[in-house]
């Protein structure tokens, strides 16, 4: 039996995870589900090894909302595989935190790289809440250079749009908070593909997080493809909930 890795340093947090049937796709390829659920889950990780709880941060009027993410795939992790994942804060622009990560196999070639933009807001209004508002030291840069383009905003054009279908918002959707939970948007989002792409991976995938998605909102669905590239938007009733840009 093998001692998984749990390490936490003066400006890191690293935590091997082995790859579960249940985190892949047919293929045993890791869904993009299961990796947009670590790169939520492990700023969480971080704070929790620093004494800083989801418990502590609402009690202090803190909540982070995941606003724009960037992942680079470098080589696809497959089931069975122990992953060694490497997550970082990477300063303050704006509103925006950065917190970055990088995923390495067993054998230590990369795999993935990612960014993450977050947003400091109330719990209960969801206030924006400036970065030197946390009570938290300094979010200073990275020291490791991340092979990842940066989070950027996404748009469709208003014309050349396909109709990929409706996805109505479900009980098991949601999280703890009672909205679509960030990582299951991954799973949405490959369900409602074009059929040829379903089986491929970008090189380079692009999120944003616009509104969020409750249970029984119904969302539509667009889709555009141009020149190696895809864009899906999803649309709730007040508007835009995600966008995802694709870069084969």
């Amino acid at each position: 039996m093998e001692d998984f890795k749990q390490i936490l340093t003066e400006n890191s947090y690293i935590r091997q995870e082995e790859l579960i049937f249940g985190d892949c796709d047919r293929n045993e390829n890791l869904r993009m589900s299961a990796l947009l659920g670590k790169i939520a889950s492990f700023g969480g990780y971080d704070y929790d090894a620093r004494g800083m709880t989801r418990e502590v941060l609402l009690e202090m009027g803190y909540a982070f909302l995941l606003s724009r993410l960037s992942v680079r795939i470098h080589q696809r992790p497959k089931y069975g595989e122990t992953l060694t994942v490497q997550t970082w804060e990477n300063g303050a622009k704006g509103a925006h935190m950065q917190r970055v990560f990088q995923m390495k196999n067993q054998y230590g070639a990369l795999c993935v790289s990612a960014r993450s933009d977050w947003v400091l807001v109330h719990p209960e209004n969801h206030k924006i809440q400036r970065p030197r508002s946390f009570v938290h030291e300094e979010f200073i840069p990275c020291p490791v250079e991340i092979d990842c383009p940066e989070p950027k905003k996404i748009a469709l054009p208003k014309e050349g749009l396909e109709e990929l279908g409706t996805r109505k918002v479900a009980w098991s959707d949601l999280d703890g908070n009672g909205h679509l939970y960030s990582g299951r948007y991954g799973d949405i989002i490959w369900d409602y593909l074009p059929a040829d792409l379903q089986d491929e991976m970008p090189r380079d995938f692009y999120l944003n997080y616009s509104k969020e998605a409750t249970l029984g909102q119904e969302l539509r669905l667009l889709g555009h493809r141009e020149n190696g590239v895809y864009r899906m938007e999803g649309v709730g009733e007040n508007g835009v909930c995600f966008t995802a840009l694709f870069e084969y």
